[in-house]
């Protein structure tokens, strides 16, 4: 080994020998520059590289033959200086991207006006959407409203088979009677079952009649008795399929252009109005008393009625009793407020000093 390395270094001695001796300062200038490189390689690992660095050495490695990249570059590989080149040559000739032409994206407002149209008219479609809104004056796609819809989580071509039950309740709810019974026990082990309209859109009450054989011949003559001082038009009545509404019944609304609906079995539900007062009527007064006889019964019934017709307040009339036309005036905090009492000392009502 140690021969061969002599015999190396010889040569190397030579190789300088001779580049003295022809005057050539160049090739020994090379020399120098590359055994440099090599000093500086034992002592760095990995050089890091400029982006001038990279074009500098790309642009020069032209100039060579690429046979001989290996023999001139000595702290990269070829084959990177060739990468190297080839991104240079492709940045040269890359146009720069050029801005995105297309669809404008669809204003604020025109999005909140789809969404609106959709929510107060359910049975609307989204071409009878699109063309409300052209007829608005607006420039908009069919398409566009369609896609607005589907990401708003709408259905965009609604069910046409007809409204909902709560939306034919709402729609229809100023000529809507709905009827029910409820039964109240007495003291004595006896039963009354109690028949009751009440008025959907102003939720005001009326007593039928009590009996204790709520037969369908019964239900009839109440239901006229309740028509001959009934002053507004009625055009549905909802019921149950209880037998004491038999067709009779409902030929007494026919009479007068009404429809009688019978709800489905096992739905109450569907006549949410007349249990939710049974439920009110229960729990503010049956419950908190005992009921002798029919006589009493009719009587607390009656005032409860008007209590609930003249004074209570109800959430669905803003606060408002079925008979309040307009909001109450306001009185001042020092106004002195009087207490009455109705249902035999059960119910309280206040109000302020004449």
């Amino acid at each position: 080994m140690s021969t061969a390395l002599s015999h190396l270094f010889r040569l190397l001695i030579a190789r300088l020998g001779l580049l003295l001796v022809s005057g050539d300062s160049r090739d020994a200038e090379i020399l120098a520059l590359r055994h440099q490189i090599l000093l500086l390689q034992r002592q760095i690992d990995r050089p890091r590289f400029t982006p001038t660095d990279r074009t500098i050495l790309a642009m020069l490695s032209r100039a060579f033959d690429r046979r001989r990249l290996s023999q001139v570059m000595l702290i990269v590989k070829p084959a990177t200086v060739i990468g190297w080149h080839r991104r240079l040559v492709a940045r040269r000739w890359t146009h720069p991207p050029q801005p995105r032409t297309g669809r404008p994206p669809t204003a604020t407002e025109l999005r909140r006006l789809v969404l609106r149209l959709d929510s107060e008219n359910p049975n609307w479609g989204y071409r009878r959407i699109h063309g409300e809104i052209r007829r608005l004056g607006h420039r908009i796609a069919a398409s566009t409203v369609w896609k607005i819809l589907r990401e708003a989580g709408r259905e965009p071509t609604p069910n046409r088979t007809g409204p909902s039950w709560s939306e034919f309740i709402a729609s229809q709810a100023h000529a809507l009677v709905a009827t029910d019974f409820f039964c109240v026990g007495t003291v004595t082990l006896r039963r009354f079952h109690v028949l009751f309209f009440i008025e959907v859109d102003t939720r005001r009450v009326h007593l039928a009649g009590i009996t204790t054989n709520p037969t369908g011949a019964w239900t009839t003559q109440a239901a006229r008795n309740l028509l001959m001082g009934y002053d507004k038009a009625v055009r549905f009545v909802i019921r149950d399929g209880a037998g004491q509404y038999t067709r009779s019944f409902d030929h007494v609304f026919a009479a007068i252009g009404g429809t009688v609906i019978t709800i489905p079995p096992g739905a109450p539900r569907s006549n949410a109005f007349a249990e939710r007062w049974v439920r009110t009527v229960r729990h503010e007064l049956l419950d908190r008393t005992l009921i002798w006889n029919q006589r009493q019964l009719r009587r607390l019934l009656d005032e409860f009625i008007e209590h609930h017709n003249e004074h209570r307040p109800h959430r669905s009339l803003n606060q408002r009793s079925p008979n309040d036309q307009a909001d109450k005036p306001e009185f001042e905090p020092a106004t002195p407020i009087h207490r009455a009492t109705t249902c035999a000392g059960l119910l309280n009502e206040y109000r302020p000093a004449a």
